[in-house]
């Protein structure tokens, strides 16, 4: 799905993507919209991708309906325990076993930070199941919670869409770019679970603090946004708040040759230079 939007040289927005991709040998699925104008931009838009740490945003947009139902609340304690432990992102690997952590203070380092810990103890409250519930809630049939993020220990907290055969290969969770532009648009709009709590979900991914894709180029203005990264992937879902509009974007760049944990990664640099191009051709 090409558009029709021109960057101010006159050259079409498809075209300088396609030509920022250039040769780069793996796949890139793109969706942006303009939550004012209504323009919006695809490349593979409706392409299942690999979620990484992005499904925190649903996970995190769960857990509000949870304590909305009166299933959680923001203050119960969650203990930590050596087992519960897992490696890469956050920071909780350094913390006392046997702390206990506020439900609120973990679902701000699930994302803040993208604490894997965090995110294991905030499944075992909420779990993927009931993730996967909520999405289907707002139409997002596609964006799934498959399991918790996996440690040293026994393989747990998987939905029922994470232990079927043919979904192993998206890991943690699975969208779309659509249907991530779609959550983030609802999230502006006020309707996931209501005003408040929307507000609320917005305001934690501003304050996220991996500025390596969309907010690469852009310092200048607001961005809400959360990352993900895995070996051979980055991708990066969000609202740039531009004088232009507001425009909502998911990028994902899978098969990414080289194995790089730097902010360089050309994962990243791919990400950065299209994000900056659709805010040049959609919310000028």
């Amino acid at each position: 799905m090409a558009s029709l939007a021109t960057l101010a040289s006159g050259q079409p927005l498809d075209d300088s993507i396609r030509g920022a991709i250039g040769a780069f040998p793996g796949k890139v699925g793109v969706f942006a919209k303009n939550l004012d104008s209504g323009a919006t931009y695809g490349l593979a838009p409706d392409e299942p991708v690999r979620t990484a740490s992005t499904i925190k945003v649903p996970i995190l947009a769960a857990t509000y309906a949870a304590v909305a139902a009166g299933r959680l609340t923001w203050t119960q304690p969650v203990i930590l325990r050596g087992i519960d432990k897992v490696s890469g992102a956050g920071i909780l690997t350094e913390f006392s076993n046997g702390v206990a952590i506020p439900l609120r203070d973990l679902t701000h380092l699930m994302i803040v930070l993208s604490d894997n810990t965090a995110t294991n103890l905030v499944l075992d409250k909420v779990t993927a199941e009931y993730v996967n519930a909520q999405m289907d809630k707002l139409g997002l049939a596609h964006t799934r919670a498959m399991r918790k993020i996996l440690g040293a220990g026994q393989l747990a907290g998987f939905s029922t869409a994470g232990r079927q055969k043919e979904n192993e290969r998206f890991g943690l969770g699975s969208s779309t770019p659509r249907e991530m532009v779609t959550l983030l648009e609802l999230l502006e709009r006020g309707t996931v679970v209501n005003a408040k709590a929307s507000a609320e979900i917005l305001a934690v991914l501003k304050r996220q603090q991996d500025q390596s894709g969309i907010p690469r180029r852009m310092s200048a203005l607001k961005i809400a946004n959360k990352t993900g990264a895995l070996d051979h992937l980055r991708s990066d879902v969000g609202i740039v708040y531009a004088s232009g509009g507001r425009l909502a974007m998911a990028i994902t760049v899978d098969d990414i040759p080289e194995v790089a944990w730097t902010v360089d990664n050309p994962g990243y640099l791919l990400i950065a230079r299209i994000a900056e191009l659709l805010v040049a051709a959609l919310a000028k």
